[in-house]
């Protein structure tokens, strides 16, 4: 059964992406910055305000290393107290390789729980070895666009990673467009991830319950 992940900024785009018929959501602060991590006021209200799941994104600073690992672990140790069980991370050393050092650091405080491994892996050096070493992890998503350009570029590498699922889900997503459906599903894509597609009005305005809608209807 495919499912729709939606990017949400607080308690009111939760609402509005449940109202739509949404399937997970993504819980960032700061889509400025490509997405950091929310406050644990902000997961609380998100968590009040909806039933869906909820992975909250655990990164500190533009780019993909962290601004302060230790207080991203504190970060996250804070959102685990207050209820948070699903997270969405990813970092990249100098040379463009996964920083699993980095990720095995944050993971520490995460045991037990569900996450993502973010398009971090998307700007590595190289994307198909990448999905192998973020899998032994212990992620059970990927999220990626198969190119740092997003989708439209990538298709091929995702083709690819499609047909290497198994205990790591591939979630799609990265400049998604509906026409681009189709051909993902058929080389059996079934996770969908998306922002700016569902608001119309730009960052700066309200998640669009109906956009949610439409986007579910393509994958029923």
């Amino acid at each position: 059964m495919p499912l729709l992940e939606v990017i949400a900024l607080d308690a009111k785009d939760a609402e509005a992406a449940q109202a739509g018929g949404a399937h997970r959501l993504e819980l960032v602060a700061d889509m400025a910055a490509d997405g950091l991590t929310p406050s644990v006021r902000t997961f609380r209200d998100a968590a009040s305000a909806t039933d869906l799941p909820i992975r909250v994104m655990l990164r500190d600073a533009p780019g993909f290393a962290p601004g302060d690992l230790r207080e991203l672990r504190r970060a996250a140790a804070e959102l685990r107290e207050a209820g948070a069980t699903e997270f969405v991370l990813g970092f990249l050393d100098a040379d463009g390789e996964i920083d699993e050092g980095v990720c095995l650091n944050l993971l520490a405080e995460l045991e037990g729980c569900r996450w993502t491994f973010h398009r971090a892996l998307d700007n590595s050096r190289d994307v198909r070895r990448s999905w192998g070493v973020v899998g032994a992890l212990g992620c059970d998503t990927v999220l990626a666009a198969g190119s740092p350009n997003g989708v439209a570029d990538g298709l091929p590498v995702l083709r690819d990673l499609a047909q290497w699922q198994d205990q790591v889900h591939l979630l799609v997503g990265g400049g998604l467009k509906r026409e681009h459906l189709p051909t993902l599903l058929d080389a059996g894509v079934t996770g969908f991830h998306v922002g700016s597609a569902v608001r119309p009005g730009g960052w700066d305005a309200p998640l669009d319950a109906g956009a949610v809608r439409e986007w579910v209807d393509c994958l029923v």
